[in-house]
């Protein structure tokens, strides 16, 4: 019983909204009481009430080398000692853009900020700006934020609580964002031949982690490439979670595509909020003081959230990183879909780097229409039979999984244990 968590979520409601401070975390999709969590250590997660999990979470994305990890948790506590904010440069923002550039060869100059939400937006507004046009192109059940223009056919919560777009939105800012299908590449065409001079860029999730793992089909990445190149638009690539968690190039690295923007975050914060965005040089050269697109931050830059992301991003760059934490990974998904298939149910996985989806579905799907032909009753009632035998799972059918370098052979067996009998639990249901 975790009767504690249940006595602070009760609380909770009274003072914080839906008793949550961000609405997946609230359990509403998969329904009972969210889990109150106490500290983390490595892999696993430890309750309010002392019951231990294996997290597959990691905090959404940013915790690729596990819980408090000690490198970390060090930089943090050295540049805590010196001062939590100055508002002014140091020399901590200058190595995380020398690291980032170096990593990114997409990104001629880089801009810091507090969150990835804040990262879109800036770049979305830098579009508009450097291309003086107003309409911005983004795909079905993609979220980058909860910035108005971004809240139409988003995914994440917003896809979970089945309402893909946002009360408060005015309808003619929404009317500014056209929505395509996710790997159509016609579609894209398409949209181009009916507004050739008034696209300002195209947004995407390189691989879809907000209505869970999604490839894209290297057809629908050129022909994106290709048409933004044609009609003066900019393509930017939405990396806040992709970014150095599915490669150390990242996903425009992985495929060989190169945008024109990048916004980053998750990875490079290292648990603290840290995002970023970047590009071309005359793009970012648009950008206050220099040019007309105003940006700014109280916070961005804080030397001890880029503390953290400079501790991360110095192991996630080492050789050999992502190989063993590639195949860690597939080895976690490759076992689940195994389990799976010895108790007769349909179920499938994908997994790039250190990101991973689970379906309940014959094969992993393509698009958003097909995301939502999967049992979502059946990930629910899989996500609590884990949840009771100590494997947390992010509580939605639509949101990828995370394995960090701190999982080990021990935590996925013990995840293949509680599968096995998980996978049993909806038969006797």
């Amino acid at each position: 019983m975790r009767e504690r968590s249940r006595d602070l979520f009760e609380r909770s409601l009274a003072l914080i909204p839906g008793g949550v401070n961000s609405p997946v975390r609230a359990f509403a999709s998969v329904g009972g009481t969210p889990v109150f969590f106490r500290e983390g250590r490595g892999a696993r997660l430890t309750d309010v009430d002392g019951h231990e999990y294996i997290d597959y979470v990691g905090s959404w994305g940013p915790l690729i080398l596990g819980h408090a990890h000690p490198e970390v948790v060090a930089a943090v506590t050295a540049a805590a000692q010196k001062g939590l904010s100055f508002g002014a440069p140091t020399e901590l923002e200058l190595e995380m853009a020398e690291l980032l550039t170096r990593a990114l060869p997409s990104l001629e100059q880089v801009r810091l900020v507090s969150s990835g939400t804040e990262a879109v937006m800036s770049a979305l507004r830098l579009a508009r700006g450097f291309t003086g046009r107003s309409l911005l192109v983004k795909f079905e059940g993609c979220y980058h934020g909860h910035s108005d223009f971004l809240l139409v056919k988003a995914g994440s919560g917003a896809l979970t609580f089945g309402h893909p777009t946002s009360a408060g939105v005015p309808p003619e800012l929404a009317a500014q964002t056209l929505v395509l299908p996710y790997n159509d590449p016609a579609a894209v065409v398409e949209v181009f031949a009916r507004h050739p001079d008034q696209i300002a860029g195209i947004v995407l999730e390189p691989i879809a982690g907000n209505m869970n793992f999604v490839r894209p089909s290297m057809e629908f990445l050129r022909t994106l490439r290709e048409q933004c190149t044609k009609h003066g638009a900019l393509l930017v690539f939405d990396e806040v979670m992709t970014g150095f968690r599915v490669g150390a190039g990242s996903a425009q690295g992985l495929f060989g595509i190169t945008p024109d923007l990048t916004t980053l975050g998750k990875v490079i914060g290292g648990g603290m909020p840290v995002g970023a965005f970047g590009g071309r040089r005359d793009v970012m050269a648009k950008l206050a003081p220099l040019g007309p697109v105003y940006q700014a931050g109280t916070l961005s830059g804080n030397p001890v959230a880029v503390s953290a992301g400079l501790a991360t991003l110095k192991r996630v760059l080492e050789p050999g990183f992502f190989d063993k934490l590639g195949r860690a990974t597939k080895s976690l998904v490759e076992g689940l879909v195994r389990e799976a298939k010895a108790a007769g149910i349909p179920f499938s996985g994908d997994s790039e780097g250190a990101m991973f989806g689970l379906f309940f579905r014959a094969s992993p799907p393509a698009s958003f229409a097909e995301v939502m032909q999967s049992d979502r009753e059946a990930f629910n009632r899989f996500f609590h039979a884990m949840l009771d035998r100590g494997v947390y799972l992010a509580p939605s059918a639509y949101e990828a999984g995370f394995v960090s370098s701190a999982h080990g052979p021990a935590d996925f067996e013990a995840t293949f244990a509680a599968a096995r009998q998980a996978f049993a639990a909806p038969r006797s249901s």
